[in-house]
């Protein structure tokens, strides 16, 4: 319920505002004199002020309500003010309004119109001040960020944007963060921007795929083994741990880890203690733990598959990072990343690239920009250049353009696939591209330039395929 301070030397004019603001379901405190309002002022929550122009008997200059409205900017310059008076000074008025006064109204005033007023007044105030709490929040984060090691990532989605904020306020603390989200999307860059902006910045950061390592050889990844304990182990190693020392180590897809590794790195996290494979010394080590996985932990701890007291030494802090095509905002500028400068795209291109679903996240994304980079024949890609062509046309519309689905080709010795329906098609390289490229370069003389626009390429895509086909100027 929002406040309104009403400021008069007569008791009924009080009385009067008061009943008719309480009606309409706001809160009132009067006073008879400026100096009390400015007590109220700042001892409440006020959101406006109606106030007397004079409180003196037989005083009408409107002085004494022109020194309460500046003593109520100096304390509160935004708060909204409405000038009340039985006496109407226009130049008086019009100077107040123009240092911000709200309103001005003569005695006796219109209902209707003071209540409206005062509504209004209210909303804009309410808004003004969450847009500067807003510009406030934004300013720190964007302070944040221009001193930020961001390392190179790339995006343009307010839910991107959310998690490297997240990212950047986790890496002041040292707790152990697990990252949450689909392959491929992007979760160890994430892991980069931790380490990259937290005090062990310049200490070591050690990245382990649990995924990629064969299940009889992983505890010794982690913890090292001594010679001779198990076949193969001719000299004794460091594990990942104590290579972290002092630092921060990354364990991705972390519920690929066995219960028995589990065992050990729960221990780990809990005391920093640990035994390399073959040896009962026990070493210590100080590491902070990044983990990160696409699997559902919480049903694996059902299944009996995940330990649940890891779980939560684990998981201090998630950071759950949404799959590309809940982010479609960044699918461009990665897109624009990863074929660099050299290449443009069609706004035909640019639909197909939206529409796709992307089910590989950003990894499928930068395999299909490789793609197009080497099947391009011109700088100009089109959507076969990424493997992708639209289909039922009907299906998504943008900016009043119908444009299909898009789904991805496979290329089998530069031709389509036979599994492929029949209306998908791509651009097939040219089988006699370097003869092309030879007469070319034999009918303009060696000027590239020349050459590069006969052919319908870039310079850079055109000395690519020179490179490739051992072509020399």
């Amino acid at each position: 319920m929002d406040t309104v301070l009403i400021v008069d030397d007569n008791q009924a004019v009080c009385n009067a505002l008061s009943l008719m603001l309480e009606l309409n379901g706001y809160r009132t405190l009067t006073c008879l004199s400026p100096e009390i309002a400015l007590e109220l002022v700042q001892l409440h929550d006020v959101a406006l002020v109606v106030q007397d122009m004079n409180f003196t008997q037989d005083t009408t200059s409107g002085e004494e309500g022109k020194s309460l409205f500046y003593a109520f900017r100096q304390l509160q310059p935004s708060l909204p003010i409405i000038l009340l008076t039985a006496w109407t000074q226009l130049e008086l008025a019009v100077e107040l309004v123009k240092e911000g006064a709200a309103d001005y109204m003569g005695k006796p005033w219109d209902d209707a119109k003071l209540l409206n007023s005062i509504n209004n007044l209210i909303s804009l105030h309410r808004l003004s001040k969450e847009n500067a709490q807003l510009n406030r929040v934004e300013s720190q984060r964007m302070l944040a960020i221009k001193d930020a090691d961001l390392c190179g990532i790339v995006f343009n989605s307010g839910t991107m944007q959310r998690c490297v904020d997240l990212a950047l306020q986790i890496a002041k603390s040292d707790v152990s963060v697990l990252i949450t989200g689909p392959n491929g999307a992007g979760k160890d860059k994430l892991a980069d921007i931790i380490h990259a902006n937290s005090a062990l910045k310049n200490k070591p950061f050690i990245k382990v795929n649990i995924g990629a390592l064969p299940m009889d050889l992983l505890e010794a990844e982690l913890f090292g083994a001594e010679a001779g304990a198990f076949t193969g182990a001719n000299k004794a190693r460091i594990g990942r741990f104590e290579a972290a020392d002092g630092g921060s180590l990354f364990l991705d897809e972390i519920g690929n880890l066995p219960l028995s590794g589990q065992v050990k790195l729960l221990r780990v996290l809990q005391t920093g203690e640990f035994e390399r494979l073959g040896s009962h010394q026990t070493r210590k080590v100080n590491v902070r733990v990044i983990s990160a996985t696409n699997a559902d932990l919480a049903e694996d701890i059902q299944t009996g598959r995940f330990r649940e007291d890891l779980f939560y030494r684990l998981n201090v802090i998630e950071l759950a990072l949404p799959a590309l095509n809940e982010r479609k905002d960044d699918v461009l500028p990665l897109v624009q990343h990863f074929i660099g400068a050299d290449f443009s795209l069609s706004r035909h291109t640019q639909q197909a690239l939206q529409a796709h679903h992307w089910p590989g996240n950003v990894r499928e994304l930068e395999n299909a920009c490789k793609r197009a980079v080497v099947l391009a024949q011109s700088a100009d890609l089109v959507a076969a250049d990424f493997g992708l062509t639209t289909k039922h046309a009907t299906d998504t519309v943008s900016d009043g353009v119908a444009i299909g689905a898009v789904e991805p080709q496979t290329l089998i010795c530069g031709e389509p696939s036979k599994q492929m329906n029949n209306d998908l098609t791509i651009s097939e390289p040219r089988v006699d591209e370097k003869a092309d490229i030879v007469a070319a370069l034999e009918q303009h003389k060696g000027v590239i330039a020349r050459v590069a626009k006969s052919l319908g390429l870039s310079r850079q895509a055109l000395y690519r395929r020179m490179q490739k086909y051992q072509i020399d100027k």
